[in-house]
Parts: C-alpha cells; structure tokens; sequence
C-alpha cells in the first residue's frame, strides 16, 4: 500500500514528473509514492527521474490506458 497516490491522468510531460517531485516532498524517507498516468512518454521519464534523482522504481506497469508507477523515496 502506498503512502501517497498521485493521480497524474490526463496529463503530458513534464507535468507528471513534476507534479510527482513536488509529491515526493511529503512522502517520508523510504515511503512510496504512487503515480498513475496516461502519457506513454511517461514510462521514460519515470525511469530517468528516478536514475536522476536516486530514487527507486519499485514497480511499473500498465493497466488498459492507465500507467502505474511505484517510486520509493530514498531522501
């Protein structure tokens, strides 16, 4: 179970990447934060964001339209 879900459908690039920095900041340290999408450009980005910013993609995968993301906020 997430700490946090981020719903970020309906949204392009960057918005979802940035809307999910500014969430992380209120998820503690080693929480997750779930982020669901429908840009598929978004797969990318979540995997460069995370190399990028040293946290972990615990999960990802796609539901119909919807893109899920698991990130774990190492702080």
């Amino acid at each position: 179970m997430p700490d946090q879900t981020l719903d970020a459908k309906g949204l392009n690039c960057p918005l979802p990447i940035l809307k999910a920095k500014k969430a992380l900041k209120e998820v503690p340290t080693g929480g997750t934060l779930e982020i669901l999408a429908t840009d598929p450009g978004s797969v990318k980005d979540f995997e460069a964001f995370c190399r990028t910013t040293g946290n972990e993609l615990v999960e990802s995968g796609q539901d119909g339209s919807t893109f899920r993301f698991l990130i774990r906020h190492t702080g």
